[in-house]
C-alpha cells in the first residue's frame, strides 16, 4: 500500500513539475539576448554586464546594475518577459516561437513583452496596430496551450 501511495505521489509530483516549467527563449545564453529585464521598466533597452548575473527557473539573467540585479532578486515574476521571451506577436497570431530583437519592447499593464524586429518586418508595429487587448488574450491562450504540447 505504501509503495503505491508514494507512486501515485511521485507521479502527480513530477506532472506538477513539468506542467510549471516554461520553455524560455535563451539565445546568447541569457533570457532577452543578455538584455536588462528590470532596465526596460525604465523604458530603457540596456546589454546586461556580466559582472552583475543570476540565475532564475534554470535561466540566466543578465543585469546592467548590482540595483537592477537587486530589484530582480526581489521580485523576480515582475520582470520576466511574456511568453518565454519569445516574439509576443508571434505567439498570438501563429503559436509560433519567433526570436526577438532585444531592441523591440513595450511594457504594457505592468509586463514585458519582446518582439521581432528584422528585415523591414517589426512586429511591435503591427501588435500595437492590432487589437492589443485581444491579441494579449489570444497569446496568453496560445502559450498555455504550446507549452502543454510539449
Amino acid at each position: 500500500m505504501k509503495t503505491k501511495l508514494f507512486s501515485v505521489i511521485f507521479f502527480f509530483g513530477m506532472i506538477t513539475t513539468f506542467a510549471q516549467s516554461v520553455n524560455y527563449n535563451t539565445k546568447k545564453n541569457y533570457i532577452a539576448k543578455g538584455y536588462d529585464v528590470v532596465a526596460y521598466f525604465d523604458n530603457q533597452a540596456i546589454e546586461g554586464d556580466k559582472a552583475y548575473t543570476t540565475i532564475y527557473d534554470n535561466v540566466k539573467f543578465k543585469f546592467s546594475s548590482e540595483d537592477n540585479l537587486k530589484a530582480f532578486k526581489n521580485d523576480p515574476k515582475k520582470y520576466i518577459p511574456q511568453y518565454g521571451g519569445y516574439c509576443a506577436y508571434a505567439v498570438a497570431v501563429s503559436s509560433k516561437k519567433v526570436d526577438i530583437n532585444p531592441k523591440t519592447f513595450e511594457i504594457r499593464d505592468g509586463k514585458l513583452y519582446l518582439f521581432y524586429n528584422s528585415w523591414g518586418n517589426n512586429t511591435l508595429k503591427s501588435w500595437k496596430k492590432n487589437n492589443v487587448k485581444g491579441l494579449q488574450k489570444k497569446a496568453d491562450k496560445n502559450w498555455e496551450a504550446m507549452n502543454l504540447d510539449e
